[in-house]
């Protein structure tokens, strides 16, 4: 492991000789010992050393360290380091969900940060600038994460729906698909779909939402995505369910729409908007939706107090799986929404939800490793979505995210 290839962004560190890997460690140890507010974590160094982060009483999860330079990058980078070094092999951990569970709690997600890691952050921070969802910026950044293969997003979304969105679990013993039939059903409730709608999906992905409107509510839909293997698949999957006379799925950006709707959905899209482009995504929903008609919107959510914040910097995920994108609160949803006269009349978290839908993608994706790596991935991407999946539950089990159905309309 200390030896593994990294993701090519990650800038490789020297091997640390004993007296300046035990100086970074303790640097790095005091810093976090200073500012720890959780419960126990164990770190298990490769001596069998174990140090402790937190008071006394049982340990809530144990890592393994490989190798000092976690130390070193914690110091460089804070956590944006310590997500670095999990993909370059330096620390492992039997319960990553615990590890990083105990960490957010024993930094409050403040994080391990300090000046010299907003330093050390300017460069990715300057690319996730450079990445603004401009017409060709969006395509950059979906294409990044989006077309890395339907055969590769098959393998850990449900099949029947392949939704890539929280799923809503009001009874803990529905399978995923039927969690995300739920989430679909809950959306049409909001809209009120009836057989003469004309609804609009902004960010269609691989078809759910449209075939599930078109079956379930008989409406007519036309869908847009600007992700070329999310067009081709979902062509076919609807073509397959029977529903080409009903559904239309468009290559386009939501910037060149045209024609009038009664209805609009848009299931997770808006994060890969951009802060600046939020106006104008719902200027555009406001001049194509028909008088009287209602906008839906499923959104992750950062809350409010925390939004300013973490919009003025660049994180773990903004550099390593979703370029350009950022998280919007509710309140920042309101204002842009507000600009075109459109106003949130209905809202429920189904936050809760979320980990129980990255849970079953988890586990599915640990089971499809072998097919995962046949498909040509190797080690450090591995690493890089096991931690993406894993931070993502550990922060909604944590409730430092929401995941919001609103309903808009016209003020």
């Amino acid at each position: 492991m200390p030896g593994a290839v990294a993701h090519p962004l990650i800038v490789p560190l020297p091997r640390l000789l004993p007296p300046a890997g035990h100086a970074v460690r303790w640097a790095a140890l005091s810093q976090l010992r200073a500012a720890w507010s959780g419960g126990r974590l164990d770190l298990v160094m490769p001596s069998g050393e174990c140090l402790r982060l937190g008071g006394p009483g049982p340990a809530e999860a144990c890592a393994r360290v490989h190798d000092d330079r976690l130390f070193l990058r914690l110091l460089l980078r804070g956590e944006m380091g310590g997500g670095e070094s999990f993909v370059a092999g330096e620390w492992s951990s039997d319960d990553l969900i615990g590890v990083l569970r105990a960490v957010l709690r024993g930094t409050s997600t403040r994080g391990i940060e300090s000046p010299l890691t907003r330093l050390a952050q300017l460069p990715a921070l300057l690319r996730h600038r450079a990445a603004a969802n401009s017409p060709s910026g969006s395509l950059r950044n979906v294409h990044a994460h989006y077309d890395l293969g339907n055969a590769f997003y098959r393998l850990f979304l449900d099949p029947e729906t392949l939704a890539y969105s929280c799923a809503y679990w009001p009874d803990p013993a529905m399978t995923l698909a039927e969690a995300q039939h739920a989430k679909l059903d809950r959306l049409c409730d909001q809209l009120a779909l009836a057989p003469s709608d004309h609804l609009l999906e902004i960010g269609c992905g691989w078809g759910g939402m449209a075939i599930h409107a078109a079956r379930t509510r008989g409406c007519r839909v036309t869908a847009i995505t600007i992700s070329r293997e999310q067009h081709q698949l979902a062509t076919e999957r609807v073509a397959a369910a029977g529903l080409a006379d009903r559904v239309a799925v468009h290559y386009r950006d939501y910037r060149d729409l045209d024609g009038t709707f009664d209805k609009i959905v848009s299931i997770e899209m808006i994060e890969a908007v951009g802060y600046d482009y939020l106006p104008g995504f719902f200027q555009t929903c406001a001049r194509v939706l028909r008088p009287g008609g209602r906008l839906a919107l499923q959104s992750i959510t950062m809350p409010d107090d925390r939004f300013d914040a973490y919009r003025r910097r660049v994180d773990w995920m903004q550099t390593y799986i979703f370029p350009g994108s950022c998280i919007p609160s509710v309140a920042a949803i309101r204002r842009a929404a507000a600009t075109a006269r459109l106003e949130i009349i209905d809202a429920i978290d189904i936050g809760p939800s979320y980990a129980p839908t990255l849970r079953a993608w988890r586990v599915r994706f640990l089971a499809a490793l072998p097919a995962v790596r046949a498909l040509g991935f190797d080690a450090p991407f591995v690493r890089t979505w096991l931690m993406y999946l894993a931070f993502s539950e550990a922060a909604f089990v944590e409730r430092m995210l929401g995941d919001h159905q609103l309903l808009l309309t016209r003020s």
